[in-house]
């Protein structure tokens, strides 16, 4: 699960991470001139997307008054925010954030992950923040700076302090420092985190560490050990994914035109992966279980057919726990029910396999049947093919 900007720097301030002071959260609905603006000035308008490169496509503005502060938060509220990681798609802007302005006298990166190679946590920083880390990695990984962290233990007080050395960080910063980078471990650990990321953190010109930025992204299988987090809105799943969580089908929108429907995500990327190799492209992801019912199978029609792009079907099913011949069944049913009117290619494999096929030649359906997957995925790309 991505958070907003605002909803991780709200987990900082409860590890104790310091952060700009906030005016609040203006949404889509709500009037910012109730908005209460402290302080003299100036203030930072944020737009609240789910990408990195807000500020060169117009994402975050400096007010000078609280009269401008708020007319540009009216004006940043529906606005269509593209930046150069949300691929040519146009993301809108429904919430806005305000806080405090600083003066920034230097910047830093800093970020704990989890490294699948070393199997361990890893701090990943760099004296020069603001910047893309990837880039930097790549033409000049001199400057970043790896330090694997041990889940359980966190960060000991010794690699805090080397890596406070490494930054440069100044000496009367060097305890708010180590806290920050052992808090930062803390979350990461606590909130069953993949990314916590701060970029730029900075030390301001009156002497204080700040992270102007928060980016943190959780692991959704742990969403039930925190509540807290489950019940705030998914910004980052389409109305069509949002629809499938609730109830219980994994989905992933794809860019292709190939519904799939599989039981299991290993059979359902190696679905993928064969339609690719047979020169057509998937347009989900749809794994509907092991022991799919008939209700669960016509909902995952439904699913599929709900994006436009579909110009053909493909499932492919191994009948274990639930037999070919109960999934036949349940196909059958759920097309007549949602009246299909794409091809339809079914590919069965399992317990009772043959009853399975001869149930769905006797169901009236129009359909195709494959013997293997490479043959299904060759007949899904006619079919698509043909639709287009």
């Amino acid at each position: 699960m991505k958070l907003l900007e605002y909803e991780g720097k709200e987990l900082f301030q409860l590890y104790g991470i310091p952060v700009q002071p906030s005016c609040g959260v203006v949404r889509i609905g709500d009037d910012p001139d109730a908005m209460v603006l402290e302080g003299p000035g100036p203030w930072v308008v944020k737009a609240q997307v789910l990408a990195g490169g807000r500020g060169k496509a117009g994402g975050i503005k400096i007010a000078r008054t609280k009269e401008e502060a708020r007319a540009l938060t009216r004006g940043m509220l529906g606005m269509k925010l593209t930046t150069h990681q949300t691929h040519g798609t146009a993301l809108t802007v429904e919430e806005v954030l305000v806080v405090q302005a600083c003066e920034p006298e230097r910047e830093m990166y800093l970020s704990v992950v989890l490294d699948r190679r070393s199997a361990s946590l890893m701090i990943v920083a760099s004296a020069e923040g603001g910047v893309s880390i990837e880039e930097l990695a790549h033409t000049r990984p001199e400057l970043v700076i790896k330090m694997p962290v041990d889940a359980d233990r966190g960060l000991l007080d010794f690699q805090a302090r080397e890596l406070a050395f490494a930054l440069k960080i100044p000496r009367a910063l060097f305890t708010d420092f180590i806290a920050a980078a052992k808090n930062m471990v803390r979350l990461f650990t606590g909130h069953d985190a993949s990314l916590v990321e701060i970029n730029p953190l900075v030390v301001t010109r009156d002497g204080k560490l700040t992270a102007l930025d928060a980016k943190v992204v959780t692991d959704d299988n742990a969403l039930f050990r925190h509540k807290d987090l489950a019940a705030r809105p998914d910004h980052e799943s389409s109305e069509i994914e949002l629809e499938a969580k609730a109830i219980g089908i994994n989905y992933i929108g794809l860019d292709g035109d190939i519904g799939c429907m599989v039981n299991g995500a290993g059979l359902a990327m190696a679905t993928l992966d064969t339609v690719k190799l047979a020169g057509g492209s998937a347009a989900n992801f749809l794994d509907v279980g092991g022991g799919a019912s008939v209700d669960q199978i016509t909902k995952a029609f439904q699913i599929i057919l709900k994006d436009a792009k579909v110009k053909a079907v493909l499932v492919n099913i191994f009948g274990g726990i639930m037999k070919c011949d109960n999934i036949a069944r349940g196909v059958a049913e759920a097309v007549k029910k949602v009246k299909l009117r794409v091809p339809l290619i079914v590919r069965l494999e399992g317990t009772n396999v043959e009853e399975g096929k001869q149930l769905l030649k006797d169901s009236g359906i129009r359909l195709e049947q494959a013997d293997s997957l490479w043959e299904a995925a060759q007949k899904a790309v006619a079919a698509a093919d043909g639709g287009r």
